[in-house]
């Protein structure tokens, strides 16, 4: 009779036990997908939506994935919670645009969705409302997602696993599914779906190149296991720091997954046996072409007092620019943005921080940009082509239109 008592007593507290693993689970995976940065504005409550996510074709909004029964997904039960992530469909039947990764969350296991859904039923529900998503004529017709849905909504697939360690497996997971990395590193064709066949490419967001997350780019622009380790971790290592896209992706996901995670989705990414990194040695002035010459006085101007007149950077102000990722890109558009408009103040983990790069639009006309370009690029990009004077025109044009 006892031990009836004591097997009574207990299964509750194994149930309550099993339930709360569960949502520290679903914490977890929570972060592993980036829920919060698409999901949340600046200086507001978690998860409760608003954030304005701009397309070529208008503005979707964030929406309210707090308990809320009015404006959250209170009313959700796992199975509708299960279908919205993976399908694209709501709770009432009418489908949601791809600016929400369904087209990466359909490989999503089941369990982990339901270790989500009970990590969001935990939370305090806000009763915050979402801005009306504001797209142009027909995208608007959410009708027309059905069709979109028939060609594009499942054509993400895994690559076979055969012969793969359980890092690579699990880094495959996290890079591919949970992390979505492809929905904004492949670029999308006229009607805003993944060309798969470029997949991991890169694309173009907002101005910006999320660039190439293909092995042997990454290992051109000076790239190791060890590196991108530390990357995804502290957002910080030799080749640079993260910025625009990435600093929220850092601030809100990465940098609280396990070192395993990062370790994973670095061997998926540069292989199990990786790429050799391209060792790039600075050029000195005098072997420089014409206009990169000029860019030296330039670089001394209005950048060498923080990244330093040879590039060496300053810790805690300034990255580096020798062995600087970025330098590498054939595309010069991530130099001409972050140039013409800065970047705010950045806080890594620990005590690593970056101050505040002001931006030289009024500083810098064309040309002067152009011969700054071809400096940087030639001096520690190891880049011997050279920006044309129509190049920097055209993408100062594309940025002021964004």
């Amino acid at each position: 009779m006892r031990g009836i008592f004591l097997v009574a007593l207990l299964l509750p507290l194994a149930a309550q036990a099993a339930e709360q693993a569960q949502i520290e689970r679903g914490k977890y995976l929570a972060r592993a997908a980036d829920c919060v940065a698409c999901h949340s504005v600046e200086g507001g409550a978690e998860y409760a939506g608003g954030l304005p996510l701009v397309s070529p074709f208008g503005t979707i909004y964030g929406t309210n994935i707090t308990p809320d029964k009015e404006h959250g997904i209170g009313h959700y039960s796992a199975d509708e919670f299960y279908k919205a992530v993976t399908q694209g469909e709501r709770r009432d039947g009418s489908k949601l645009y791809p600016a929400m990764p369904y087209t990466s969350y359909h490989l999503l296991k089941r369990e982990d969705s339901d270790a989500i859904y009970a990590y969001l039923m935990s939370l305090e529900p806000v009763a915050k409302p979402s801005p009306k998503t504001d797209l142009a004529f027909p995208f608007n017709v959410r009708f027309g997602m059905t069709f979109w849905n028939m060609l594009y909504k499942n054509r993400v697939q895994l690559a076979p696993a055969d012969g793969k360690g359980e890092a690579w497996q699990r880094g495959q997971y996290l890079v591919e599914v949970l992390g979505h990395c492809g929905e904004c590193h492949t670029p999308r064709n006229a009607v805003g779906a993944l060309q798969q066949d470029l997949r991991m490419s890169g694309g173009v967001i907002l101005g910006y190149e999320a660039p190439s997350l293909l092995a042997k780019d990454l290992a051109e622009r000076g790239w190791t296991t060890d590196d991108l380790t530390t990357f995804l971790k502290h957002g910080i290592s030799e080749q640079g720091s993260v910025f625009n896209e990435m600093y929220p992706v850092l601030h809100h996901s990465t940098q609280f997954l396990p070192q395993d995670d990062h370790r994973a989705m670095a061997t998926y990414l540069l292989g199990e046996q990786p790429p050799a990194p391209r060792e790039i040695a600075a050029v000195a002035e005098d072997q420089l072409r014409e206009s990169a010459q000029r860019g030296r006085q330039h670089y001394l101007n209005v950048c060498a007092g923080c990244h330093g007149a040879a590039g060496e950077g300053v810790p805690h102000v300034a990255v580096a620019m020798n062995g600087n990722t970025t330098l590498r890109l054939a595309d010069s558009r991530n130099l001409v943005r972050v140039i013409d408009d800065g970047i705010r103040e950045q806080h890594f983990t620990g005590f690593e921080r970056m101050q505040p790069m002001p931006g030289f639009r009024d500083k810098l006309d064309d040309g002067q940009m152009r011969d700054l370009l071809n400096y940087l690029r030639q001096s520690w990009g190891g880049l011997e082509d050279e920006v044309a004077p129509a190049q920097v025109a055209e993408l100062r044009g594309e940025v002021q239109s964004h």
